[in-house]
């Protein structure tokens, strides 16, 4: 599906498509996907929402994920994303990149760019994955203000506050702190780094009527719990951040690995995508029929034998 054009461009807002998604009563699954191919085949694959993780962003751009992408840098990836596959994209806004106007700004800039929802964290600067340790909070005033600002300066973008205090502060600090936000603002709570079954059926009770973000993140905190457990526990949504970008790096370094040690890719065409299925996910051929200037391209069905 090549990027959407004329009568099949959505007609209602990102924000707004990412509620109605919400409106239906089965979990939202939300693969990671950073980057347009990658939200093609999310969407190839059946998922209706993607979300975009500063994590695998950061890791694309060989940096580490301490906040350091700037609001520029996330905008590139949305609006590739958004473009590519139409799908309604949370997108991780991480502290909000300053103070409560820095936050309006990024509101609207992620807006313009496609974006359908925001995540935002109540860390302080340096901040750190939610499943490392020593997180730095924000005070629950400082970050209620910051949610308060992206409320005032939305259009339609769904807000979600993510709140790391579990860790550090205990749950009954965390359920303080997410009706602060919610009185705030935001739409929905996420509360990070739960690290068993019992303290997600907790924090869901002790939110009732609220809609709860779960994250399924390998090599961290919690434990691996399907989107069914996680309905069940009492989530609407759920997220697979960066395994995604997990599988690739791996694929990628076996890749190069092979190659080194065997001088060519000849053993590795097994593992690869052929031409023919990257033309049929990035739509190759619709692009050649929006432009008849284009002669139509034949697709090689292998490859020479040697002599």
């Amino acid at each position: 599906m090549p990027y959407v054009i004329g009568d099949e461009l959505p007609n209602a807002p990102a924000g707004e498509r990412f509620r109605a998604l919400l409106d239906r009563p089965q979990i939202l699954q939300m693969p990671g996907a950073h980057l347009g191919i990658a939200a093609l085949l999310a969407k190839k694959a059946g998922f209706d929402a993607v979300y975009l993780s500063g994590a695998a962003m950061s890791a694309t751009m060989g940096l580490p994920d301490l906040g350091m992408i700037t609001i520029e840098d996330v905008c590139f990836h949305v609006r590739q994303v958004a473009r590519a596959s139409m799908l309604p994209t949370l997108v991780d806004g991480d502290t909000g990149y300053g103070e409560a106007l820095n936050v309006m700004h990024m509101v609207r800039a992620f807006e313009d760019a496609g974006a359908g929802a925001v995540q935002l964290e109540d860390q302080n600067l340096p901040k750190k994955c939610g499943h490392l340790n020593d997180k730095k909070l924000a005070s629950a005033d400082e970050f209620a203000a910051k949610i308060a600002a992206a409320r005032k300066a939305r259009r339609h973008l769904y807000i979600i506050a993510r709140t790391d205090a579990v860790a550090s502060e205990g749950m009954d600090a965390a359920v303080d702190r997410a009706k602060r936000y919610l009185d705030a603002g935001a739409d929905a709570i996420f509360p990070e780094a739960l690290t068993t079954r019992e303290m997600f059926i907790e924090f869901a009770k002790r939110m009732p009527g609220v809609k709860l973000l779960a994250n399924m993140t390998e090599f961290g905190r919690t434990p691996f719990f399907t989107a069914q457990e996680f309905e069940e526990f009492g989530y609407s949504m759920v997220i697979w951040p960066v395994s995604h970008l997990r599988i690739a790096n791996k694929a990628m370094e076996g890749l190069y690995n092979q190659i080194k040690a065997e001088g060519g890719t000849h053993n590795a065409i097994g593992r690869m995508q052929t031409r023919a299925e990257l033309y049929e996910t990035i739509g190759y051929h619709k692009y050649e029929e929006l432009d008849a200037s284009l002669v139509k391209t034949i697709i090689p069905t292998g490859m020479p034998q040697r002599d």
